[in-house]
Parts: C-alpha cells; structure tokens; sequence
C-alpha cells in the first residue's frame, strides 16, 4: 500500500495522467535506422576492380510516437530503452510525462524487428544508427521542430545516447544532429572525449553496472571547448533508480536494479530543468 502511495504521488508530480493518454499518443509508427555509408576508400577501391555497389539498407523498426495537443511545432525526445527493452516507465510513463510538459516523444523499439529479446550479455552495436534514423523520421513529421530535438537513454540505451553525442563518433556522419542528450546510469568512457551537444547524466552511486567513477573520469578529462556534461550522482541509489517497476528490487547477472522515490523525483525536475533550458528556442 505505501508504495502504491508513493508511485501516484510521484505520478502526480510527474504529470501524468493515469486515467487516459493525450491525443494522438503511442502511435505504432514504422521507419529505417540510418544505414552506414560506404566509405570513399571502399567505393574507390570498388571503381577500380569494376565492382558495382549498391547502397547498404538500413534496418526496419518499430517505433512509438506521442505528442501534445495542437499543431506545433513541438520540440521533440527521442528514447532508447535499455538492454532489457521496453518496460513500463519508457514506453508509458516517460512519453506522458513528456508529452505533458510539450514534447513530441519517439520510443525506438530496437529489439522487435531484429528478433531479439534482450541485449544484457551481448550489446547490439547498432543503436546510435537507430537513434539517427529516429530523428530523420522526425524531420518528416510536420509537428516536430526539428532543430529542438533531444536524445535520452536509459542504462544500454543512455550508453548508446553518449556514444551518439561524442566527438569525432558516429553524430560526425549525420546530416541532421540532436541538440542535447539526458542519459540515465550509462556506460561512461573516459575515451570518448568531449560531447557535441550539452548531456545531462544521472546514475546512482551503488550502481555496479554503470559505475559513476567512469562518468567522473571523463568528464575531467574534458576541454574548455566541450559542451557542457552536467553529472548528477545519487546517493544509496542502485541501477533503474527511476523505475517504479523495480519497487521490490531484482538482481540481474549480479547487479541490483532498485526504484528510489527520492532519486527518481530529484532525476525528473533535473530533466525538466534541463531540456527547458537547452530546447526552449526555436528551430536553429
């Protein structure tokens, strides 16, 4: 019964509504995560032995699109699950959430065309693609602000929003970019250098999964031209922190996964604050 409490009240504070979705939300949509282009030195080398190439295809997904009431344009959140796929609090309770605040909000589906059910031993390389090719399938909704659009991943997928977002990685080949990042408890490398959009990172200080010290460690080894990476560490805090499904607490391959109230409510003003704060002007 308390954590019943708990969750509603801090549903209510999140906005959401409980009894009913707003218009137009959780539209089964279908699009292409971008497909990696052939490099010049393989399409010279093919020229030169008389190979013909074609193009590689990008990988059909599913996704789910939420937005507000009216016409727009709304900015907009495009969301990666973790490596256990789409649970409740990212295909339900965050696009409401947002969507009550004026986001436009994509959940990326990377499992289901793919025929996988989870990615927790062995990641799936290609998500910053599936990222990129949410944004371009944004770029043809008439109601998204395509200049105002922000990357959030959680645990897998927060690892896949920072590798998406660093310099001299995969964003350098994207003819659209996103224009700022929020990743929970994610995979930081010290090694992926400074950012190319502002990030907003929240993790837990228990959390042996994604350890918040490689999150530390990289952000001091940023330079003065980076972009901004806000770095939020809570304490007595475990993996999935803001996940009222994890009430109870699980164990995973020998990592907690345990909802804290407390952090998920402090994590969510951060986020609202944050994308307020970097998605507030209009189209660039």
């Amino acid at each position: 019964m308390k954590a019943a409490r708990l969750f509603l009240c801090l549903a209510a504070f999140l906005g959401v509504t409980l009894a009913g979705k707003p218009a137009d939300a959780d539209e089964l949509v279908r699009f292409e995560s971008v497909p990696v282009k052939l490099s010049p030195f393989r399409i010279r080398k093919a020229a030169e032995q008389g190979e013909i190439l074609s193009q590689p295809l990008g990988m059909p997904l599913l996704g789910y699109l939420s937005r507000p009431q009216g016409g727009g344009p709304f900015p907009a959140v495009v969301i990666l699950h973790g490596c256990d796929g789409l649970r409740l609090s990212i295909k339900e309770l965050w696009p409401q959430r947002l969507v009550q605040w004026g986001y436009a909000v994509l959940v990326v589906d990377s499992f289901t065309t793919r025929n996988i059910q989870d990615t927790c031993q062995s990641p799936l390389p290609d998500r910053v693609f599936d990222a990129y090719g949410a944004l371009n399938f944004l770029s043809q909704q008439g109601f998204v602000d395509i200049g105002r659009v922000a990357l959030m991943g959680f645990s897998a997928g927060g690892t896949a929003t920072l590798e998406g977002t660093k310099i001299e990685g995969n964003e350098q080949l994207m003819d659209r970019k996103f224009k700022a990042a929020v990743a929970y408890y994610p995979v930081c490398a010290a090694s992926q250098g400074d950012a190319t959009v502002p990030i907003l990172i929240l993790t837990g200080d228990r959390d042996n999964w994604s350890p918040a010290e490689r999150c530390r460690k990289r952000l001091a080894r940023l330079s003065d031209d980076s972009p901004p990476i806000e770095l939020t560490i809570y304490k007595g805090t475990y993996h999935d922190f803001d996940a009222p499904e994890f009430t109870v607490g699980r164990k995973v391959l020998g990592h907690i996964e345990k909802y804290n109230p407390d952090a998920a409510e402090k994590s969510i003003r951060s986020v609202y604050i944050f994308l307020r704060k970097y998605l507030a002007n209009g189209s660039r």
